[in-house]
């Protein structure tokens, strides 16, 4: 259903720099890159969904929206705690610590960062 997200940023090169390690961790592979944007998924697979971290097209400045927020499914919650890990490494801001959230479901288990530019993304498992 979904084909790409993109989130905005102020500096391409630090954003891909967040997002490399963790991308990577997730086994996706650069999809597109350019001077204004960047693209993970898998490359052989075009119906794969993308993540576009790049310049906001109308030249204006990024900036994050309340409320939105781009969530991956991980396989394995341990896999979780070392994304977490590498965000925070990276730049990156704690918006919750890896752990359970009973709320959202007896097994579900998660940890929400936000990237340089303030974009929120979390890492999931349910």
């Amino acid at each position: 259903m979904i084909g790409y997200t993109m989130v905005g940023t102020s500096d391409l090169d630090r954003s891909i720099r967040f997002y490399d390690p963790l991308f990577n961790e997730l086994g996706l592979e650069v999809c597109w890159r350019d001077t204004l944007s960047v693209s993970w998924g898998k490359a052989e697979d075009t119906t794969y969904p993308r993540f576009f971290t790049g310049y906001p097209f109308n030249g204006q400045e990024a900036n994050a929206g309340n409320g939105c927020m781009t969530a991956f499914c991980v396989d394995d919650p341990r896999k979780i705690e070392r994304l977490y890990e590498l965000a925070m490494q990276h730049g990156g801001k704690d918006e919750g610590k890896p752990g359970p959230r009973p709320q959202y479901g007896e097994s579900f288990y998660g940890a929400y960062v936000r990237d340089p530019d303030g974009n929120k993304i979390a890492f999931v498992h349910y």
